[in-house]
């Protein structure tokens, strides 16, 4: 986005009522709810804080809270907590999946042993710097910064569509070049 949709955003947020007020009203009763549907303090403030960032970038020049603001608000924070469950039960899936993996066993006569973690992230990155720079930063801000594709296509300037489907194409150039140095097996 460039400096004047911000500088409409920040202007917004000076025009109706301030954010540390609306913050101050409703942080605590949110984080009381994200933290009871998570079972996670910690999850619960990341996910209260994605709550007021969306507000934030959604608030417009003029607007004033509503009496709809309340809901509007739990409703993001529910759905912002069903996202990470979600996606934590993704990663629970996959660790189980991996710690189950006989690949994955001890190495005990020191040869052809499964490679490290450390050894696997080390060849990722070579890996990674023989992509073109545009393939380099869909990825590292795809899975790194974990944006969407609608924020990656602002931060780079590409189409939605245009993202997913550079995205699409450097995951499979670079699992081929990992299988090819056998960091993964086909």
């Amino acid at each position: 986005m460039d400096g004047s949709g911000r500088d409409a955003r920040l202007a917004a947020s000076a025009e109706g009522p301030p954010m540390e007020a609306i913050v101050a009203e409703y942080e605590t009763a949110l984080l009381r709810y994200a933290a009871r549907m998570l079972n996670n303090p910690t999850a619960a403030r990341d996910v209260v804080q994605h709550t007021f960032i969306k507000l934030v970038r959604g608030w417009k020049p003029g607007m004033h809270a509503s009496p709809s603001l309340k809901s509007w608000l739990y409703r993001v924070t529910h759905n912002e907590a069903i996202d990470y469950i979600r996606r934590e039960s993704r990663l629970q899936v996959l660790h189980e999946k991996q710690a189950n993996d006989p690949a994955m066993s001890v190495c005990t006569n020191g040869q052809n042993c499964p490679m490290t973690d450390g050894e696997k992230h080390d060849a990722v990155l070579s890996l990674m710097h023989t992509l073109h720079p545009r393939e380099q930063q869909v990825l590292l801000l795809r899975l790194e910064e974990g944006l969407s594709y609608r924020e990656i296509s602002r931060v780079t300037g590409r189409s939605e569509g245009n993202v997913g489907n550079l995205l699409h194409h450097t995951v499979r150039k670079l699992s081929i070049s990992l299988k090819k140095a056998g960091v993964i097996t086909p």
